[in-house]
Protein backbone atom coordinates (compact mmCIF):
# COMPACT_ATOMS: atom_id res chain seq x y z
CA UNK A 1 0.00 0.00 0.00
CA UNK A 2 2.82 2.35 0.85
CA UNK A 3 4.50 1.63 -2.47
CA UNK A 4 1.29 2.45 -4.28
CA UNK A 5 0.97 5.74 -2.35
CA UNK A 6 4.55 6.67 -3.16
CA UNK A 7 3.97 5.86 -6.81
CA UNK A 8 0.92 8.11 -6.94
CA UNK A 9 2.87 10.87 -5.18
CA UNK A 10 5.64 10.65 -7.77
CA UNK A 11 3.08 10.74 -10.59
CA UNK A 12 1.43 13.78 -8.99
CA UNK A 13 4.73 15.60 -8.63
CA UNK A 14 5.67 14.87 -12.23
CA UNK A 15 2.30 16.21 -13.35
CA UNK A 16 2.64 19.36 -11.27
CA UNK A 17 6.26 20.21 -12.08
CA UNK A 18 5.61 21.68 -15.56
CA UNK A 19 2.95 23.96 -14.11
CA UNK A 20 5.34 25.07 -11.40
CA UNK A 21 7.93 26.31 -13.84
CA UNK A 22 10.28 23.34 -13.84
CA UNK A 23 10.67 23.25 -17.62
CA UNK A 24 11.08 27.01 -17.83
CA UNK A 25 13.76 26.94 -15.13
CA UNK A 26 15.70 24.38 -17.15
CA UNK A 27 15.35 26.42 -20.34
CA UNK A 28 16.51 29.61 -18.66
CA UNK A 29 19.41 27.79 -17.05
CA UNK A 30 20.52 26.55 -20.46
CA UNK A 31 20.20 30.08 -21.83
CA UNK A 32 22.52 31.34 -19.09
CA UNK A 33 25.06 28.62 -19.91
CA UNK A 34 24.93 29.48 -23.61
CA UNK A 35 25.38 33.17 -22.84
CA UNK A 36 28.38 32.44 -20.64
CA UNK A 37 29.97 30.32 -23.36
CA UNK A 38 29.67 33.26 -25.76
CA UNK A 39 31.29 35.60 -23.22
CA UNK A 40 34.23 33.23 -22.82
CA UNK A 41 34.49 32.79 -26.58
CA UNK A 42 34.82 36.52 -27.20
CA UNK A 43 37.31 37.02 -24.38
CA UNK A 44 39.39 34.17 -25.79
CA UNK A 45 39.26 35.78 -29.22
CA UNK A 46 40.72 38.96 -27.72
CA UNK A 47 43.42 37.04 -25.88
CA UNK A 48 44.41 35.30 -29.12
CA UNK A 49 44.94 38.66 -30.85
CA UNK A 50 47.30 40.04 -28.21
CA UNK A 51 50.53 38.12 -29.02
CA UNK A 52 50.54 39.31 -32.64
CA UNK A 53 49.60 42.83 -31.55
CA UNK A 54 52.46 42.97 -29.05
CA UNK A 55 54.89 41.55 -31.59
CA UNK A 56 53.89 44.12 -34.21
CA UNK A 57 54.17 47.07 -31.82
CA UNK A 58 57.50 45.78 -30.51
CA UNK A 59 58.94 45.92 -34.01
CA UNK A 60 58.47 49.70 -34.06
CA UNK A 61 58.54 50.67 -30.39
CA UNK A 62 61.00 48.48 -28.52
CA UNK A 63 61.60 51.26 -26.01
CA UNK A 64 58.00 50.89 -24.79
CA UNK A 65 59.02 47.73 -22.98
CA UNK A 66 57.04 48.45 -19.80
CA UNK A 67 53.74 48.91 -21.62
CA UNK A 68 54.31 45.76 -23.68
CA UNK A 69 55.23 43.81 -20.54
CA UNK A 70 52.09 45.01 -18.76
CA UNK A 71 49.90 43.73 -21.59
CA UNK A 72 51.71 40.39 -21.72
CA UNK A 73 51.48 39.90 -17.95
CA UNK A 74 47.82 40.90 -17.84
CA UNK A 75 47.05 38.37 -20.56
CA UNK A 76 48.95 35.68 -18.64
CA UNK A 77 46.95 36.39 -15.46
CA UNK A 78 43.70 36.05 -17.37
CA UNK A 79 44.82 32.69 -18.75
CA UNK A 80 45.62 31.37 -15.27
CA UNK A 81 42.13 31.93 -13.90
CA UNK A 82 39.84 28.90 -13.80
CA UNK A 83 36.59 30.79 -13.60
CA UNK A 84 33.39 29.30 -12.21
CA UNK A 85 30.46 31.45 -13.31
CA UNK A 86 28.29 30.01 -10.51
CA UNK A 87 30.70 31.26 -7.84
CA UNK A 88 30.52 34.99 -7.07
CA UNK A 89 34.13 35.29 -5.87
CA UNK A 90 35.47 33.45 -8.91
CA UNK A 91 33.41 35.60 -11.29
CA UNK A 92 34.61 38.78 -9.60
CA UNK A 93 38.24 37.66 -9.89
CA UNK A 94 37.71 36.91 -13.57
CA UNK A 95 36.07 40.29 -14.17
CA UNK A 96 38.90 42.11 -12.39
CA UNK A 97 41.56 40.33 -14.44
CA UNK A 98 39.76 41.12 -17.69
CA UNK A 99 39.42 44.74 -16.62
CA UNK A 100 43.16 44.96 -15.96
CA UNK A 101 43.84 43.53 -19.41
CA UNK A 102 41.50 46.08 -20.99
CA UNK A 103 43.35 48.90 -19.21
CA UNK A 104 46.73 47.58 -20.33
CA UNK A 105 45.54 47.35 -23.92
CA UNK A 106 44.21 50.90 -23.81
CA UNK A 107 47.58 52.20 -22.61
CA UNK A 108 49.34 50.28 -25.36
CA UNK A 109 47.10 51.72 -28.05
CA UNK A 110 47.60 55.24 -26.71
CA UNK A 111 51.37 54.75 -26.96
CA UNK A 112 51.08 53.85 -30.64
CA UNK A 113 50.03 57.44 -31.33
CA UNK A 114 53.71 58.37 -31.00
CA UNK A 115 54.77 56.10 -33.89
CA UNK A 116 53.40 57.16 -37.29
CA UNK A 117 55.21 54.32 -39.07
CA UNK A 118 53.50 51.80 -36.81
CA UNK A 119 50.09 53.35 -37.38
CA UNK A 120 50.58 53.05 -41.14
CA UNK A 121 51.66 49.40 -40.93
CA UNK A 122 48.99 47.24 -42.58
CA UNK A 123 49.39 44.37 -40.10
CA UNK A 124 48.88 46.73 -37.19
CA UNK A 125 45.85 48.32 -38.80
CA UNK A 126 44.32 44.89 -39.42
CA UNK A 127 44.95 43.84 -35.82
CA UNK A 128 43.54 47.10 -34.56
CA UNK A 129 40.37 46.61 -36.59
CA UNK A 130 40.01 43.03 -35.32
CA UNK A 131 40.53 44.18 -31.75
CA UNK A 132 37.95 46.91 -32.09
CA UNK A 133 35.42 44.43 -33.48
CA UNK A 134 36.19 41.96 -30.70
CA UNK A 135 35.74 44.61 -28.01
CA UNK A 136 32.33 45.37 -29.47
CA UNK A 137 31.39 41.69 -29.45
CA UNK A 138 32.57 41.37 -25.84
CA UNK A 139 30.32 44.26 -24.86
CA UNK A 140 27.33 42.70 -26.62
CA UNK A 141 27.98 39.24 -25.12
CA UNK A 142 28.38 40.66 -21.62
CA UNK A 143 25.22 42.72 -21.92
CA UNK A 144 23.19 39.73 -23.09
CA UNK A 145 24.63 37.55 -20.34
CA UNK A 146 23.76 40.12 -17.67
CA UNK A 147 20.19 40.29 -18.92
CA UNK A 148 19.88 36.49 -19.15
CA UNK A 149 21.09 36.01 -15.57
CA UNK A 150 18.77 38.74 -14.34
CA UNK A 151 15.85 37.03 -16.08
CA UNK A 152 16.76 33.66 -14.54
CA UNK A 153 17.20 35.05 -11.03
CA UNK A 154 13.95 37.00 -11.18
CA UNK A 155 12.04 33.98 -12.46
CA UNK A 156 13.10 31.55 -9.74
CA UNK A 157 12.19 34.06 -7.02
CA UNK A 158 8.60 34.27 -8.20
CA UNK A 159 5.74 32.06 -7.00
CA UNK A 160 5.21 29.19 -7.62
CA UNK A 161 8.64 28.77 -9.26
CA UNK A 162 10.34 29.54 -5.95
CA UNK A 163 8.96 26.28 -4.55
CA UNK A 164 10.14 24.30 -7.55
CA UNK A 165 13.55 25.96 -7.32
CA UNK A 166 13.92 24.90 -3.69
CA UNK A 167 12.87 21.33 -4.48
CA UNK A 168 15.25 21.02 -7.44
CA UNK A 169 18.10 22.96 -5.84
CA UNK A 170 18.05 25.81 -8.38
CA UNK A 171 19.82 28.83 -6.89
CA UNK A 172 20.38 32.43 -7.91
CA UNK A 173 23.42 32.97 -10.11
CA UNK A 174 26.06 35.67 -9.58
CA UNK A 175 26.34 38.31 -12.25
CA UNK A 176 28.81 40.80 -13.62
CA UNK A 177 28.98 43.96 -11.56
CA UNK A 178 28.74 47.15 -13.56
CA UNK A 179 30.00 50.32 -11.87
CA UNK A 180 28.88 52.39 -14.82
CA UNK A 181 25.66 51.37 -16.54
CA UNK A 182 27.04 52.76 -19.82
CA UNK A 183 29.72 50.06 -19.69
CA UNK A 184 27.09 47.52 -20.79
CA UNK A 185 26.35 49.27 -24.06
CA UNK A 186 29.60 51.10 -24.87
CA UNK A 187 32.78 49.29 -25.88
CA UNK A 188 36.18 50.76 -25.06
CA UNK A 189 37.45 53.07 -27.80
CA UNK A 190 40.38 51.44 -29.53
CA UNK A 191 40.45 53.19 -32.91
CA UNK A 192 43.25 55.75 -32.90
CA UNK A 193 43.83 55.72 -36.64
CA UNK A 194 41.46 58.55 -37.64
CA UNK A 195 43.33 61.86 -37.81
CA UNK A 196 41.69 64.96 -36.30
CA UNK A 197 39.89 67.27 -38.74
CA UNK A 198 42.08 69.91 -40.33
CA UNK A 199 41.53 73.47 -39.07
CA UNK A 200 39.47 75.69 -41.29
CA UNK A 201 41.42 77.97 -43.61
CA UNK A 202 40.93 81.63 -42.55
CA UNK A 203 39.19 83.75 -45.12
CA UNK A 204 41.05 86.67 -46.65
CA UNK A 205 39.77 90.11 -45.54
CA UNK A 206 37.30 91.76 -47.91
CA UNK A 207 38.94 94.75 -49.78
CA UNK A 208 37.33 98.16 -49.29
CA UNK A 209 35.02 99.37 -52.09
CA UNK A 210 36.62 101.37 -54.92
CA UNK A 211 36.08 105.17 -54.71
CA UNK A 212 33.29 106.65 -56.82
CA UNK A 213 34.34 108.42 -60.10
CA UNK A 214 32.42 111.52 -58.90
CA UNK A 215 34.86 111.93 -55.95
Amino acid sequence: MRQVSRLWLIVLLVALLPGCGYNAIQQKDEAVKAGWSEVLNQYKRRADLIPNLVKTVQGYAQQERQVLTDVTNARARVGQIQVNADDAASLQQFQQAQGELSSALSRLLVVTENYPNLKSDQSFRDLQAQLEGTENRITVARGRYIQTVQDYNTYIRQFPQVITAKITGAKEKPNFTVENEAAISEAPAVDFGTPPPAPATPQAPTPPPAPSPDN
